[in-house]
């Protein structure tokens, strides 16, 4: 329970400095805070997990750090639901961009992430 509220915590803080950070850039228009978070998030949790399966962590802390931390971490409802009000503004383009390029991304850092860990 701990973990998932520091996950919560630290995905408040970043969203606030990227959504800061590009605010006046072209890249306002789409959520890029939840995309930094849910790649970032992805990445650790592949590398916690790579790490487990490596022998090199106990399974229990993937259990509190991967689990608890970066599932508060991360965030695909919003993400889901950042790209469903893209496509009912209008920019389905940008809609279509933010959710398979969420996945995508996601998933490319996950599987990195478990190289990473498997390989330490």
């Amino acid at each position: 329970m701990v973990g998932g509220g520091v996950g919560a915590a630290l995905r408040f803080l970043l969203d606030g400095l990227v959504k800061a950070r590009v605010a006046r850039t072209r890249l306002r228009a789409l959520p890029v805070g939840t995309l930094v978070i849910n790649v970032t998030g992805s990445l650790v949790l592949g590398f916690l997990t790579g790490l487990a399966q490596a022998g090199t962590i106990p399974v229990s802390t993937v259990a509190v750090l991967g689990t608890g931390m970066m599932g508060g971490y991360t965030t695909f409802s919003t993400a889901s639901v950042e790209t469903v009000q893209l496509l009912r503004s209008g920019t389905t383009r940008l809609a279509v961009l933010n959710g398979l390029g969420m996945l995508v991304v996601s998933v490319g850092a996950a599987a990195l992430g478990l190289w990473l860990g498997r390989n330490s």
